[in-house]
């Protein structure tokens, strides 16, 4: 255990796979480098605001996604961004914005829709002590405070809540390639709750070190805060590569407490490139490509790690995937279309996300000791879990503000983990409705879905 703990201590330098621009005189961070084709980033090349204490930011996410498996109670499960099948969803309204005066920064950003109560509902860290940190925290996305400090090309140094970027992916939908993100990105955090360092030694280099409460939780779960890094570099305006380290004790035991002997790592590693870029050809005018691989594990407290397990020590715990987009503009920048997928393999299925409805292990809101569902999804340690997906889209881009995106989505899985036709809530597909004895929720190992989205900023 001791040759693992010292690695991910090593490797502690912090995450964000998206720049936080500092100035330091004349001295700008990527400075006259087009970033707008990146996956996971803006790709607006302006904001229409100009105000110099105050940068609004509006986004607004909207989607209907049809499930060929078409279960009664409309439930989706095994995802971050959709919650509904067959239905038109407001997924996510965020509004708010960046606040700088002299040297002081801050940025609130408010989150409503389905993607509020999504996101953070695999967090149990508030059942640690009194108070709901999940209805108090659950309508922002992002809220922090801090200083820059005019030192190399910027230094900054902010308290609150961030968004994470470990998986590449984005948290708001109009910086992604793909709306429905593959099984790397849908299972590693999207918020981190703490401090962060951001320091740009040079024009391309960024490193970040985070000290946080924990693996997307709003609490902590054990004595240990989280730590994580981040190394991000641009060679060029057409290629990026980062590197997301974690450390942290993230497992609980809602009765018997937490424990403090498991410990969590994880590395997440991108690269970009884009191999085309013919901004005023007639045809298509840019390509690129991303690619991402994670490895993780747990160790200790009855789990161990990548050893196959004993008696003593416990099953092999760990996770490892990849991922792999394409990505291709023409019609001027107005259009484009993507393909692309990733596989993943978690035993212990510590990152898998719960299924929803009555196929929930996640505690009742009545009694913390029991799961809300009566048929949970197991999540013990040595349970196996593999799953691969893969995707393909078109977007329609009239303007830098707006995307309508049609995305056709295959998943699989090697247990059955989709809710099938029969739905994972009630025979009737109603939660009001009395589970007879005999029901069990209707999972199974394939899912296809096609689903539009709106996707508007500004």
């Amino acid at each position: 255990m001791n040759k693992y703990f010292t690695l991910a201590v090593v490797l502690f330098l912090s995450f964000n796979s998206q720049f936080s621009f500092a100035q330091n005189g004349d001295k700008i961070p990527l400075e006259g480098m087009d970033f707008t084709w990146l996956n996971g980033n803006d790709r607006r090349d302006s904001s229409v605001f100009h105000n110099k204490y105050f940068a609004p930011s509006v986004l607004i996410d909207l989607n209907y996604t049809y499930s060929f498996n078409n279960p009664i109670d409309n439930t989706v499960v095994g995802s971050t961004a959709l919650a509904r099948n067959n239905e038109m969803e407001v997924s996510g309204i965020h509004f708010g914005g960046d606040f700088t005066y002299k040297n002081a920064r801050g940025r609130i950003m408010t989150q409503f829709g389905t993607r509020s109560i999504v996101i953070p509902r695999n967090d149990v860290s508030d059942y640690r002590g009194q108070y709901e940190l999940s209805n108090a925290y659950r309508y922002l996305s992002e809220a922090y405070a801090g200083y820059h400090f005019d030192k190399l090309y910027g230094i900054n140094v902010d308290f609150g809540m961030f968004m994470s970027y470990i998986g590449l992916n984005s948290y708001y939908q109009p910086e992604n390639w793909e709306y429905q993100a593959s099984f790397t990105s849908d299972n590693t955090p999207w918020f981190f709750n703490g401090m962060r360092m951001q320091i740009f030694p040079t024009k391309k280099l960024k490193v970040e070190a985070w000290l946080i409460n924990g693996w997307q939780s709003y609490g902590k779960f054990n004595t240990m805060p989280g730590l994580g890094g981040n190394i991000t570099y641009c060679a060029n305006e057409n290629f990026k590569i980062l590197s997301n380290d974690y450390l942290g004790t993230d497992a609980v035991d809602l009765v018997k407490g937490g424990i403090p002997s498991r410990k969590r790592f994880h590395s997440d590693n991108s690269m970009l490139y884009r191999y085309y870029n013919r901004p005023n050809a007639k045809g298509i005018t840019k390509m690129a490509l991303c690619l991402t691989g994670d490895v993780g594990f747990e160790q200790g407290g009855g789990v161990n790690g990548f050893t196959k397990g004993d008696s003593i020590h416990g099953p092999a715990q760990y996770f490892v995937s990849g991922m792999f987009y394409n990505r291709i503009w023409f019609h001027h920048n107005k259009m484009a279309c993507t393909i692309g997928g990733g596989v993943m393999t978690n035993p212990g299925r510590y990152l898998v996300l719960y299924p929803t409805g009555d196929a929930s292990p996640l505690p009742s809101a009545t009694n913390p000791t029991t799961t809300e569902g009566t048929h949970p999804f197991s999540a013990n340690a040595g349970d196996q879990f593999k799953g691969w997906d893969c995707s393909t889209n078109f977007d329609w881009m009239p303007n830098q503000s707006i995307t309508f995106r049609v995305e056709l989505v295959y998943r699989e899985s090697s247990v059955p983990y989709f809710a099938g036709r029969g739905g994972v809530t009630s025979p009737t597909g109603f939660s009001t409705t009395p589970l007879p004895s005999s029901w069990t929720p209707d999972l199974v190992k394939q899912e296809t879905r096609l689903l539009f989205a709106v996707l508007f900023r500004i």
